[in-house]
């Protein structure tokens, strides 16, 4: 007990800071400001700021804070903080700094955009924006009390690459309309759901959730479940490499000198299950040949190959170019010198589908291309079965589990003043709609009370179309879960939610225009930061409806100025059910800031909804100024506080 209390001591012998305390730190601007780390127990440690200095004296824990009053915007400042030992902070700007939070669409790094803003990545140069990259770490036992890395990066061309895309937008609009730097937090990890961004208080209403964290705070059992699944994963890629004809034949599939031309064709893009292959799951390789000319020997080549279900390898003339391990990244391979050649060239693609529909998704790039050509991939491509496989055993995705996010990656910043939160979440929840409201509902409160500030500014991005469209009108998890959104937002002071139902792909469940995304989060942050406007949703939404005979008249707030239609036809997307709760598609014209919606297989109609569906395409209700209409239904039984 002794020597552990010597090394405590020994510990805190030094005044040390938490991380986001560090160099190049952008603080919140008028508004007192906390300065807190940890020192020897009774240790007076002083912080010094623009020729004053406070003092404190540690707790018996190690632990000091001191506050520092408000500043205005502006810098470089430096910051000395003394005890047994001086720190030196440099490079300090006060501005105004937000937590841009949630999961994939949120962390997706500008270095995947790099084709789509070239432009904006050359000339991005600007010492007043600034990410502080939060590391992927989570905790399931307790709050923890600092990240175990990270640092304060300005944006410049090299490091905007590691900048999350709607967050590096975010700021930027931010930036040029108040002129104050930007520090942006970036704590967001791919497909995490949102009970494990929440505080174990803040779960108190799931205690299903509370018993599921329980549960992972043994380690011995976390050990055991990765262990097993870590086994039985290493078994069924070897057996997928032992069965795969392609890596065992003699000369390999892969190798240009393999004849594949007794192979049969498929269309690419497109998925093998929905040809004479079938669905199955396992190994599946492609191959072509093309003709190149010598052009494109001569200088910087890559190949893309848009998005492939699950895992791929590709080689160029037998040569290794790349591979992806899961369904989701678009595929851009750069091709090494001296292996492309005037003539003839084989392009093979080994195809691991791990479950579901293995496969070359349509609508994205397949190509050959340099800086000045192009040669088109599509078309078809010689295939033959691998070896085939049961689908991968399921994985637990341990960081995913309730509490374990916030402990790790939001609770260590929660001394940390901001300005407010920018939300991008909810893919992982849809399938659980019911519940969503109450859980960011509460997401929301807890937040606020860690950080003592009961009205900060919250935005919630609505999430945006994806999937196949449909037909006809039809009943929708991701329809539901966005009114969920909506709700939360009317109901919740200081929430304020983006529409991006114009701003999906229909395949890709990361649509790549993420710039729109984060200037709608600008001006939204206009209205519930900025101008404390007392508005809720960014684009016309609805308020109220009235039957007057065979149709429907709707009213919408937030319409500036007046609805119209986005591409000047006809409205698109709404439905009308009468007394059977039958939903068809109806006529629907815009009057002043009313829509009347009628259908002439419907004569006495009770609710209407509007773009309510996975991916309702099309859909062109905006206000005058561009900003789309939420989605929305009439049905009462959608305002309840679950959906």
């Amino acid at each position: 007990m002794l020597l552990n209390f010597m090394f405590s001591q020994v510990s805190f012998s030094h005044v040390r800071l938490p991380k986001l305390v560090s160099n190049g730190m952008i603080l919140q601007r008028e508004t007192s400001v906390k300065i807190w780390g940890w020192a020897a127990a009774g240790e007076q440690v002083s912080v010094n700021f623009k020729n004053r200095k406070i003092s404190t004296v540690t707790a018996i824990d190690g632990k000091w804070q001191i506050i520092l009053p408000a500043q205005n915007a502006g810098g470089p400042f430096e910051m000395q903080i003394t005890g047994s030992n001086q720190i030196i902070l440099k490079d300090i700007y006060f501005g105004d700094v937000w937590l841009c939070s949630g999961q994939s669409n949120m962390e997706y790094p500008m270095s995947r955009l790099t084709d789509r803003y070239y432009s904006e990545i050359a000339a991005c140069e600007n010492n007043k924006i600034r990410q502080f990259k939060i590391p992927l770490k989570y905790d399931l036992n307790a709050p923890k009390e600092d990240f175990s890395s990270g640092k304060w990066e300005s944006v410049n061309p090299e490091t905007i690459l590691n900048f999350s895309a709607v967050a590096y937008f975010f700021a930027r609009d931010l930036f040029e309309k108040y002129g104050v730097p930007i520090g942006i937090i970036n704590a967001t990890v791919g497909g995490s759901p949102a009970e494990a961004w929440m505080s174990a208080g803040a779960l108190k209403d799931f205690p299903e959730y509370l018993a599921e964290a329980e549960k992972f705070k043994n380690q011995a059992y976390i050990d055991e479940i990765q262990g097993r699944e870590r086994k039985a994963a290493d078994e069924w890629y070897a057996e997928l490499n032992r069965k795969d004809k392609g890596l065992n034949s003699q000369p390999s599939w892969k190798e240009p000198v393999f004849d594949a031309s007794s192979w049969p064709e498929m269309a690419i893009p497109g998925y093998w299950a929905d040809h004479d292959l079938g669905a199955v799951n396992g190994v599946v390789w492609f191959r072509k040949e093309i003709e190149i000319p010598e052009t494109f020997t001569k200088t910087q080549s890559w190949i893309q190959m848009g998005r492939m279900v699950d895992a791929d390898s590709v080689f160029i003339n037998g040569r290794f170019v790349g591979n992806t391990t899961y369904q989701y990244p678009q595929r851009k391979y750069a091709i090494p010198g001296n292996v492309l050649k005037p003539g003839k060239n084989s392009i093979v693609v080994r195809l691991v589908s791990n479950s579901g529909k293995g496969g070359f998704v349509p609508d994205k790039p397949y190509r050959l291309c340099t800086t000045k050509d192009t040669i088109d991939l599509k078309g078809y491509w010689h295939y033959q079965l691998g070896c085939t496989m049961n689908p991968t055993p399921g994985q637990t995705f341990v960081q995913w589990n309730p509490t374990g996010l916030y402990n790790g990656m939001i609770a260590p910043s929660n001394n940390y003043a901001i300005k407010g939160v920018a939300w991008y979440q909810g893919e992982s929840n849809v399938e659980r709609f019911y519940e969503y409201r109450k859980l960011l509902t509460n997401l929301i409160a807890d937040w606020r009370f860690q950080r003592n500030h009961d009205n900060l500014p919250f935005i919630i991005a609505q999430l945006p179309n994806f999937m196949e469209a449909k037909e006809q009108p039809e009943e929708s998890n991701w329809a539901t879960f966005r009114n969920a959104q909506l709700k939360t937002a009317q109901s919740v002071e200081n929430v304020m939610l983006t529409v991006n139902i114009d701003l999906g792909d229909w395949n890709d469940i990361h649509p790549q225009n993420k710039q729109t995304v984060g200037e709608r989060f600008a001006l939204a942050a206009a209205k519930c930061a900025y101008n404390k406007c007392k508005i809720s949703v960014l684009g016309p939404v609805y308020k109220s409806m009235k039957r007057k005979g065979d149709k429907i008249v709707l009213k919408f707030d937030n319409c500036r100025g007046g609805l119209v239609s986005k591409d000047g036809k006809a409205l698109t997307q709404f439905a009308i059910a009468g007394t059977d709760n039958q939903y068809v598609w109806a006529n629907a014209e815009i009057k002043g800031n009313k829509v009347i919606v009628r259908s002439k297989k419907v004569q006495k109609p009770i609710a209407v909804r509007y773009a309510w569906a996975d991916n309702p395409e099309g859909a062109n209700l905006f206000s005058k100024d561009g900003l789309p209409a939420s989605p929305f239904t009439t049905e009462k039984k959608y305002y309840k506080q679950g959906q």
